[in-house]
């Protein structure tokens, strides 16, 4: 089983910064990818971010220019850098990795708890 962790939520007023951490941990043969999804309240879960094994992202249009995403491969962790947040960046932020638990495994998503990052105006 792979567990991921996150950590780094909170309030911050707008145009503030926050760093979101998620660890993975347990079985794991190969990672893909991980990345960062939100859901704001009354809303569908969009993405964020991702980042792919050789460092390639991807970032949803709104948050281009403001927000990071960087993982350490040697801790099977990934990071959100989150800058200049606005009011409408609101929402529980999600970890997300895709990849196999062994060497057999078909390549699956998992899922963290989830983060709450709150935005004041």
């Amino acid at each position: 089983q792979v567990q991921l962790v996150e950590s780094g939520g909170g309030l911050v007023q707008a145009g503030g910064s926050l760093r979101l951490s998620c660890a993975a941990s347990g079985s794991i043969f190969s990672i893909n990818a991980m990345g960062w999804y939100r859901q704001a309240p009354g809303k569908q879960r969009e993405l964020v971010a991702t980042i792919t094994s050789g460092g390639t992202t991807k970032y949803e249009d709104s948050v281009k220019g403001r927000f990071t995403i960087s993982r350490d491969n040697t801790k099977n962790t990934v990071y959100l850098q989150m800058n200049s947040l606005k009011p409408e960046d609101t929402a529980d932020y999600y970890c997300t990795l895709s990849g196999r638990a062994y060497v057999a495994d078909f390549v699956r998503d998992y899922w963290g708890q989830g983060t709450q990052v709150t935005v004041s105006s």
